[in-house]
């Protein structure tokens, strides 16, 4: 199944047919991605993720194979191709045995419905590591395992457990708990930060909303009042349940926060623009 979901993709800065796309010069050799939200015909948060592109490069000590201003270009080069309004975008950078290509695609969205958002959505448990949480790399055979389980049991998202019976973060997300008037999310250091919840953790300061960063132990799932995730196609989306847990839905806190983050979105584009 061909990845491209459109009518051109980017090859390296020249703009070719969708036919041409070959999926191995994302899945063969090792790749560096980012995965980019679509509004109106332009990408959300762009900074943001030109800079997490650049350390997950240098954390893998691989060559960073096109600057920003030729991204940015390609990314409305393909746009203006290809209308597409409400979509994602995905930017790959891959190294194959010496040969280096980069790759700028719009791959098929699939976001929450308004009723997932209103009832929340099933979580899973699963007993993984990344090997590296802080860059963000295709690793097929934990996707793959994944994507089987999730199949099984009907969830829409893997919460990842440590070998300490600690969860981290999403197989896609990242994951927010909350107790009160107080959210937990894991540290920085052991996960891939989003970038949405980069700005919700901004939001949260800027509107004095306590957050404390630490791991949840699999134990104490059980004693917060409500779970959700984030992440680029998700936004701000609850659990009704992990597991064989439930939790509520209803807190105004997580529909405030989705509210916000739209708000800084549309923010964003317009510094794009610009």
């Amino acid at each position: 199944m061909n990845e491209c979901y459109g009518k051109k993709f980017i090859l390296n800065g020249n703009l070719q047919p969708a036919e041409m796309f070959d999926n191995s010069l994302v899945y063969e050799g090792d790749s560096v991605y980012e995965v980019l939200r679509m509004v109106k015909g332009n990408p959300i948060f762009f900074p943001d993720h030109m800079e997490r592109l650049a350390t997950s490069v240098k954390l893998q000590k691989k060559e960073f194979l096109a600057d920003v201003p030729i991204l940015r270009k390609a990314i409305i080069s393909l746009t203006r191709s290809d209308k597409k309004r409400e979509t994602n975008l995905k930017i790959v950078f891959n190294y194959n045995n010496g040969a280096t290509n980069y790759l700028v695609y719009f791959i098929e969205p699939i976001y929450p419905s308004e009723t997932q958002y209103q009832k929340g959505v099933k979580g899973i448990l699963f007993f993984a590591e990344r090997k590296d949480p802080e860059s963000k790399v295709i690793n097929h055979k934990l996707r793959s395992s994944i994507y089987h389980k999730l199949i099984l049991e009907s969830g829409y998202e893997a919460i990842l457990v440590n070998e300490n019976n600690l969860m981290t973060e999403g197989s896609r997300s990242n994951i927010f708990f909350l107790k009160g008037e107080k959210l937990v999310t894991a540290p920085d250091n052991v996960i891939l930060n989003g970038i949405t919840r980069k700005h919700i953790l901004e939001i949260c300061r800027e509107n004095k909303i306590m957050v404390e960063f630490a791991c949840v132990k699999v134990g104490e799932l059980k004693d917060y009042d409500a779970v959700f995730m984030t992440g680029t196609s998700p936004i701000v989306l609850p659990f009704y349940c992990i597991d064989n847990i439930f939790f509520n839905v209803k807190l105004p806190l997580i529909e405030k926060l989705r509210k916000l983050y739209l708000k800084k979105a549309d923010e964003s584009i317009i510094l794009f623009r610009s």
